[in-house]
């Protein structure tokens, strides 16, 4: 890694590019009544997936940039899962059939606060609106430090078999100052638990960057997950946005590592895990050789959606509760950010959309481009270009951007094929920053680019 580009281009702030274009770009413009529309004009044999937001946690870790809030009772819980029930049903009557479903979601927050009932109400719910295929994946985020064992029982009854571990570092000086205080112990006995009854699709999240992080913490927290030996890892920078979240703010800026030392920790987390015979995938992935997503990759399948890289091909995202997002082929979809705001709506009967995006011609264009990019650090120009009915020379030619990446060093072009240079992958938002036609406006809504 050349420090100079680190330096260039590691604090540019630009998206993760979970979608294209990102959600700043959203507005009021589609509304409840363009998504009934758009739901009712699903094609009859479509496929598509879930994602159901689950926006509490019951403390708070100053370094989340997730929608979602403290609660210490469980009657807020218990309405709002109530209330997600009925948007599916909702959804569902506008869809006017069992759409078939293949991956479902759940994010948070914590979604495994809810009481172990009303998962399975949930559940119940999600299968009577939608015919969910046997070889569906049903995935879930879980917090080690609040699951208890009538809920790991619960969620292999309701036919989970995906879990994303939330572990972010085992440093103590880390943990504390990220108001995060977990032990291996805890994380050890969570996955266990979630083996023994079945749930045998394990990911781990991590995160760099953090308060008083070094190498040599990275590094330790990486060699105690290895022992648990999980299928996947995710692997985050973390993005110090305080004038967004507020609770960041109790993060001294200070304590924060440069885009340097943020850089030598994804490289060592990388080559350990790498060393332990992991794959490494796209930016910020890791999987074992025989997983799917390891499989995904070699063969050119990757996609990438808001939950990061994942396997799921569908082009239909249909998504439940405060803050979510939702894709059709028309454009996007977002609920009310706001709990009670969602609830006031799915209340009164009215879907709880409050804003989104209609795609144009050029967005899928780039849309397609960019996702490329970051699935596979290259892209071919001429088949994407013309499937779209838009010269590959044009669209070279409107990346301005792109000169000065070539002029670095960091992509190499051949014609209409570029490829980001093996060193130079840590900087893949920035080549894929070149496609978008949208960015200029939205730069201060980002993290850094390292």
């Amino acid at each position: 890694m050349r420090p100079d580009l680190a330096a260039c281009y590691g604090q540019e702030r630009l998206p993760r590019y979970t979608s294209y274009p990102t959600a700043p770009h959203f507005s009021a413009a589609i509304g409840p009544g363009k998504y009934a529309e758009w739901l009712k004009a699903i094609p009859q044999h479509a496929t598509a997936s879930l994602y159901l937001h689950v926006p509490y946690c019951r403390s708070m870790c100053w370094y989340c940039g997730c929608n979602t809030s403290v609660v210490r009772r469980d009657d807020p819980i218990a309405v709002y899962a109530s209330a997600l029930r009925c948007e599916i049903d909702m959804v569902s009557r506008q869809i006017d059939r069992r759409i078939k479903v293949d991956h479902i979601h759940f994010g948070g927050g914590t979604p495994t606060i809810m009481a172990p009932e009303s998962f399975i109400d949930l559940m119940g719910s999600i299968r009577q609106s939608f015919f969910v295929l046997p070889s569906a994946e049903i995935a879930i985020e879980i917090d080690p430090r609040t699951l208890t064992g009538e809920m790991i029982d619960v969620l292999a009854f309701g036919g989970v078999n995906r879990a994303s571990l939330g572990v972010q570092s085992f440093d103590p000086v880390v943990q504390r100052a990220i108001n995060r205080v977990q032990s291996f112990e805890e994380t050890a006995a969570a996955t266990e638990g979630l083996r023994r009854v079945g749930v045998t699709g394990v990911n781990f999240d991590l995160i760099y960057g953090l308060p008083h992080q070094t190498v040599a913490s990275c590094l330790d927290t990486v060699r105690r997950c290895i022992e648990l030996r999980p299928d996947r890892f995710s692997v985050f920078g973390y993005a110090h946005v305080p004038t967004f979240k507020t609770h960041q703010r109790k993060i001294d800026d200070a304590s924060l590592p440069d885009s340097l030392e943020r850089h030598h920790q994804s490289e060592a987390i990388a080559a350990a895990l790498k060393a332990a015979g992991y794959v490494q995938i796209g930016l910020d992935h890791f999987a074992l050789p025989e997983d799917e997503m390891a499989v995904a990759f070699r063969e050119g399948r990757l996609r990438r959606n808001f939950q990061g890289y994942t396997t799921d091909d569908s082009n239909i995202l249909l998504g439940f509760g405060a803050s979510a997002i939702g894709r059709l082929p028309q454009g996007y979809v977002q609920n009310e950010v706001g709990t009670r705001a969602y609830e006031k709506a799915i209340a009164a009967d009215r879907l709880a959309t409050v804003k989104g995006y209609a795609l144009t011609d050029d967005d899928r264009l780039r849309a397609e481009i960019i996702e490329r990019i970051m699935c596979d650090f290259s892209v071919d120009l001429d088949p994407i270009c013309a499937r779209h009915g838009f010269p590959a020379e044009a669209m070279l030619q409107s990346a301005p951007r792109l000169q000065d990446l070539i002029s670095d060093g960091i992509v190499e072009l051949d014609g209409t094929s570029l490829a980001v240079t093996e060193d130079s992958r840590f900087l893949v938002r920035s080549v894929a920053a070149a496609f978008d036609a949208h960015l200029d406006g939205s730069k201060q809504l980002h993290s850094r680019a390292v």
